[in-house]
């Protein structure tokens, strides 16, 4: 008897550190410092996921991660800055000593009817330089560890071109098929590896401030609860809020000369 409790405990041993691994979860928010990004970070911190946050302004950074129940982790990015922000967020992996789910929110808007070349530039750094560097990192990761799951902030504007700002859909449009050309990839490959495209709608944040012509606006929190909803049940897309994908239908399918005539 002796001998059979004596082979039995580094079997317990064993056990509890497989369950320990198990049960910690690790999860990034690039862009944490306002809206979606940061209701997110609270959500999952919430949910006892191990939570890295990202954003430029150092101070926000550090106020949210006041707030967070859980473990934390603070990375200063500035996602315009490519290359520097792929080796900050490979540190970041590293200090957190793993990841399970990253979301890319950073991204930059302007109503640029006028085609100016800084805003649109802006544009372009943030949402198709900089996603691409920081996905290209976080994808890599996943692919060497044999899972994961992306959660990439994209837009309802990603369906059509609109003439209020041509860069920015164009830009979100781009974020939505890499996504998408990342899934077949990875499911070309057999790695259980989850792509969630978001496409929000109008949402209550920094951007939409004084913004003409909004409705159907929810709450960056109530977003933040759909996204988190998509990623508990792994989604490959989801419209944010949902009744969007009335407007994500129409503008699919809407001839040019009727949706031409819409204002919005």
């Amino acid at each position: 008897m002796k001998k059979i409790l004596l082979l039995c405990i580094p079997l317990l041993f064993c056990n509890t550190y497989t369950h320990t691994r198990k049960t910690d979860r690790y999860a990034i928010v690039i862009g944490a410092t306002s809206g979606i990004g940061r209701e997110l970070a609270k959500i999952l911190s919430k949910h006892k996921y191990i939570v890295g946050i990202t954003g430029r302004r150092a101070a926000l950074l550090t106020s949210l991660q006041k707030e967070l129940p859980a473990k934390s982790y603070v990375q200063t990015m500035d996602v315009a800055q490519p290359e520097k922000a792929m080796r900050q967020l490979e540190n970041l992996i590293d200090q957190m000593g793993g990841l399970d789910l990253i979301v890319l929110n950073a991204g930059v808007a302007f109503v640029d009817p006028e085609l100016d070349w800084q805003k649109e530039k802006q544009m372009i750094d943030v949402n198709v330089s900089g996603f691409t560097a920081l996905a290209s990192v976080a994808i890599n990761y996943f692919i060497k560890q044999e899972h994961g799951h992306f959660v990439g902030i994209s837009s309802i504007g990603a369906l059509r071109g609109h003439w209020y700002s041509p860069v920015y859909n164009a830009t979100k449009a781009y974020v939505s098929l890499f996504m998408d050309g990342i899934r077949t990839k990875v499911n070309k490959d057999g790695y259980p590896i989850t792509i969630t495209d978001i496409q929000p709608g109008f949402i209550e944040t920094e951007m939409t401030q004084g913004q003409q012509g909004m409705f159907w606006q929810v709450s960056a929190h109530e977003a933040a609860e759909q996204i988190y909803a998509a990623i508990v049940s792994k989604s490959d897309h989801a419209y944010v809020a949902k009744k969007w994908r009335v407007v994500g239908w129409a503008m699919k399918y809407l001839p040019d000369w009727l949706y031409n005539l819409v204002d919005c």
